[in-house]
């Protein structure tokens, strides 16, 4: 079993908050992490363990042990008792690990109940600091599901298949996104189709025969379960007139390239959306990475109407970086001159860009850098 970082976060905030919420896509493995801290366990999508813990509030609130409760979005109730817990023995924190795969549904709910007595950790899928180097391209083809990606090659793609299509049937359907199945596959499909472009909403309604705004809204579920990332554009300042759409990103490449019916490397590098496989990837890296450290980062795309444009934008504490992302092992200067030229439209205090080159090159604001490079710089 690989240890996940993410574990010390928790750690750090249950030593400074009554309860924690560990938020992340369904199987990513927050359970799991949730179990090594050997805690009374419960799961709020199982009736019994509802039961059982109605049944035992009381005694099981009243002593030292940890309480794990797993989906709580699933049981509303859940929130204002847990407040009367914690307010009544206000003093003590690391008492409640609270785990959700639907972040604005908890957090609507934990908001009412437990402002000020709740800490956050965000989890994701496996990152490549959590593997080795030479794990890159595994983990770029499959993803980091640890039940069915880069852990266990021989179930890619079927795994990933399989996961969306229960999401689609089994868990959109209970947590209140009026759709059925086959049409939000098809949504989920032409989403793939144009990871790393522009959301167009009203031409993926009329693919679908809905609306803008039903695309929009199951647009909205998607990413409230942690599967895709609408990337913001960064409005910035000058003349220069910007496009104004989000970016559309499926977050695990793994379920990217199933989607896209792309089962091995080969097929892969064959693909001519194979730059904006990598440039996903290598954003999800990044802020991944970015997310374990603590610190709070703000992400955008630039790009303007004559075709400047930046991957991501990183708004990082009183620093802005400007980001580029190839495939290249070589850039060229005519690359480097033009990421110079986009970073100083926007004032960026840091330029990078990450790719496949085998020795790093670095200026007093410039670096070029491969991806685990770049990364091992993030955690500093």
């Amino acid at each position: 079993m690989i240890p996940r970082p993410h574990a010390r976060l928790v750690h750090e905030q249950l030593a400074v908050s009554p309860a924690v919420a560990i938020l992340g896509p369904r199987r990513c493995g927050k359970t799991t992490l949730a179990r090594r801290f050997d805690p009374a366990y419960f799961d709020m999508e199982t009736e019994g363990d509802r039961a059982r813990l109605d049944a035992e509030w009381e005694p099981l609130t009243r002593g030292d042990r940890l309480i794990v409760i797993d989906e709580v979005q699933h049981e509303p109730k859940v929130f204002a008792r847990l407040r009367g817990s914690i307010d009544a023995d206000r003093g003590r924190n690391g008492r409640f690990i609270l785990l959700g795969s639907v972040a604005p549904e908890l957090m609507e709910r934990a908001s009412g109940s437990l402002a000020g007595r709740l800490g956050l950790v965000h989890m994701g899928p496996l990152s490549l600091p959590e593997l080795t180097p030479g794990q890159l391209d595994d983990l770029w083809l499959r993803g980091g599901f640890p039940d069915g990606g880069i852990l266990k090659p021989d179930s890619f793609p079927g795994w990933q298949q399989d996961y969306l299509e229960w999401l689609v049937s089994r868990d959109l359907p209970a947590w209140g996104v009026p759709a059925k199945p086959q049409p939000m596959l098809r949504l989920a499909a032409m989403l793939a189709a144009v990871h790393g472009q522009a959301l167009n909403a009203t031409q993926l309604g009329a693919s679908l025969s809905i609306n803008y705004k039903t695309v929009q809204s199951r647009c909205d579920a998607l990413e409230e379960a942690f599967l895709i990332r609408r990337l913001q554009p960064f409005s910035g300042s000058g003349k220069k007139r910007l496009l104004k759409a989000p970016r559309v990103y499926w977050r695990d490449s793994g379920l990217l390239h199933a989607l896209m019916n792309v089962s091995d490397l080969d097929q892969l590098y064959r693909q001519p959306w194979l730059g904006q496989s990598w440039v996903g990837f290598v954003i999800e890296q990044t802020l991944s990475t970015l997310a374990l450290t603590g610190k709070h980062v703000a992400p955008f795309f630039y790009r303007t109407s004559d075709g400047y444009e930046l991957d991501l934008v990183l708004e990082y504490g009183d620093e802005r970086w400007a980001i580029e992302v190839k495939l290249t092992s070589d850039p060229s200067t005519a690359e480097l001159d033009r990421l110079e030229k986009t970073a100083d439209m926007i004032a960026a205090d840091r330029r990078v860009l990450v790719c496949r080159i085998a020795q790093p090159i670095e200026s007093e604001r410039l670096l070029v850098v491969d991806l685990p490079g770049w990364l091992e710089r993030l955690r500093g």
